[in-house]
């Protein structure tokens, strides 16, 4: 285990998940602010892409499980983005439908900033989010994150304008 929380723990993500993974991933609502769900191929890219992380940086997108049943019904963790040619580090959040508005998202994403600012040092840590996912709006705002830019990127051939929250390492030390 990576991170644990009241009800959660957050840890590397294995081949065995993919299939959690592909409930999240594969799933047009859940996936609305991508534009579209994910292929086989495009699911098992990305868990390629977190376990390619792992090695490289030490951390990406974590399972997120429930401690009360072991079942994975997300992912939340750090990554590096870019935000204006600048590379950031990022807490990002997908979780399955039939999680959502329960705080589960927020609980993970608050670990994950904990565990940037305590674990990694870092200076400052984001939330990209798409400028129609509200809810991922309502995490980024309630970890204690404010917009710093708007910017465009470009994804899926479609021009996708984002928000760029963030919260500095002396913003989280005076909370």
């Amino acid at each position: 285990m990576i991170i644990e929380t009241e009800r959660l723990q957050l840890r590397q993500m294995t081949q065995e998940d993919l299939p959690a993974l592909a409930a999240i991933l594969q799933d047009k609502e859940a996936m609305f602010a991508y534009e579209h769900a994910f292929s086989d191929e495009e699911t098992q890219a990305w868990l390629d892409r977190m376990l390619e992380r792992y090695r490289n940086d030490g951390y990406g997108l974590w399972a997120v499980l429930l401690k009360s049943s072991g079942e994975m019904i997300g992912q939340c963790g750090l990554t590096k983005q870019k935000v204006e040619e600048k590379e950031v580090l990022e807490i990002g959040y997908l979780f399955q439908r039939k999680y959502w508005k329960q705080g589960f998202a927020i609980e993970a994403a608050k670990a994950c900033k904990t565990y940037a600012f305590e674990t990694l040092h870092a200076d400052e840590v984001y939330s990209i989010v798409r400028d129609n996912n509200i809810g991922s709006m309502n995490v980024a705002i309630r970890n204690g994150m404010t917009i710093r830019c708007r910017f465009i990127k470009h994804y899926y051939g479609i021009d996708m304008p984002h928000n760029a929250f963030s919260i500095r390492k002396e913003e989280y030390f005076s909370e």
